[in-house]
């Protein structure tokens, strides 16, 4: 087992209101004022209240290449990554050389050197820190991110890992492109970042976790336990849900069809996970949901029989700052370590889909107060 010490999430200073953004950015995907009063009634049922973007909003009808939108995911990701990671090392009482090993993941620009290496720099880690970068798991990358360090922990059970996901959505906007993928996502995703703290087994804070020791359970911060992993690739969906590579930059791929997916198959992957643990989805009182809009927090919510309380971590977190591609099952994480009131040790359930299709499952179990 490895266990999640510290959560951070972090959001650029830049913060709208969804109707001002739909204002300014309505004429810049859609011209057209018929298509514009269609993208009008897109971002108003996209369940998002405020976006924070990485840019002044002013600033994006100037962005039109590839070359340019990357130079500033590059320039602004890394210090916004930066931050994430030093408030969750802080937060687990680290410091940047007791890091062991860190996995990077975005898919809304590339880098190379990678983000983590860049990272290293920034941050102060140590030259021999193993680091695993990854582009492509889309917004999975937060849920797989955490399957894979969970599994680099089983065979270090003494190390730190560091997990670190930065996502600038809104410099992937598609000017005149007025497809109804390109509005739904123009209306969506935001621009964030989130660190995790995670250590093995045998890591002291993995024996007496921050904030107090194993018999203070009062005094204690709440943290979470990685008891098992599930991931699961959809067969014929690889045109569902990605990214169209352009001149202009990264154009959205997204099918109206991904809430289906979900109805017809999260229900048996997820009891095929619990089962080999002799749990049911209803003896599961925390749900971790990737906030990936309305609808998909619907399809989860009805697969798996939830009543509505159970998703408001994840309906806030979308109202709060829209789909934070990977990044959002970990903010989601962060609001339910700090908000859950469920009895230590009892199970938790986080989730969240990415390009493929796929789904990354991770079977918790909360700690602490």
């Amino acid at each position: 087992m490895s266990c999640v010490v510290a959560v951070e999430p972090v959001l650029p200073e830049n913060v709208y209101a969804q109707e001002t953004v739909t204002d300014v950015v309505g004429p810049l995907v859609a011209p057209d004022p018929a298509r514009t009063a269609l993208l009008r009634r897109l971002h108003a049922g996209a369940g998002v209240e405020h976006r924070h973007l990485v840019l002044p909003l002013e600033e994006y009808a100037g962005l039109h290449s590839l070359g340019a939108t990357n130079a500033v995911f590059v320039r602004e990701g890394v210090l916004l990554a930066e931050r994430a990671c030093r408030r969750a090392l802080a937060a687990a009482g680290l410091r940047p050389e007791d890091v062991d090993h860190v996995f990077a993941t975005s898919v809304t620009g590339i880098a190379a050197p990678s983000l983590d290496v860049l990272l290293a720099e920034r941050l102060g880690l140590r030259s021999d820190v193993r680091r695993t970068p990854s582009f492509g798991l889309g917004c999975a990358g937060g849920a797989g991110g955490l399957a894979r360090v969970h599994d680099h922990l089983l065979g270090r059970p003494r190390d730190v890992s560091l997990l670190v996901s930065v996502e600038l959505c809104s410099l992937t906007l598609q000017h005149g492109d007025d497809s109804p993928a390109n509005m739904v996502a123009s209306g969506l995703f935001g621009d964030g970042a989130a660190a995790a703290v995670v250590v093995g087994a045998m890591h002291p804070l993995a024996l007496a976790p921050p904030g107090g020791t194993p018999g203070d359970r009062a005094g204690r911060r709440r943290t979470a336990t990685v008891v098992d992993t599930r991931s699961r690739l959809y067969p014929g969906t690889t045109d569902a849900l990605g990214w169209e590579v352009r001149d202009t930059g990264f154009a959205i791929v997204l099918s109206a069809g991904l809430p289906g997916l979900l109805r017809a198959h999260l229900l048996a992957d997820v009891k095929g996970l619990l089962a080999e643990h002799d749990l049911t989805p209803v003896e599961v009182p925390t749900w971790v949901v990737h906030a990936g809009g309305p609808r998909v927090i619907d399809a989860v919510r009805d697969a798996l029989g939830l009543t509505e309380d159970a998703v408001r971590e994840s309906r806030a977190s979308l109202a709060c700052s829209g789909n934070l591609s990977s990044a959002s099952v970990l903010d989601v994480l962060a609001r339910t370590l700090a908000s859950a009131d469920a009895p230590s040790g009892s199970p938790a359930v986080l989730m969240a889909f990415g390009p493929g299709v796929s789904c990354e499952l991770v079977l918790l179990h909360l700690e602490g107060r």
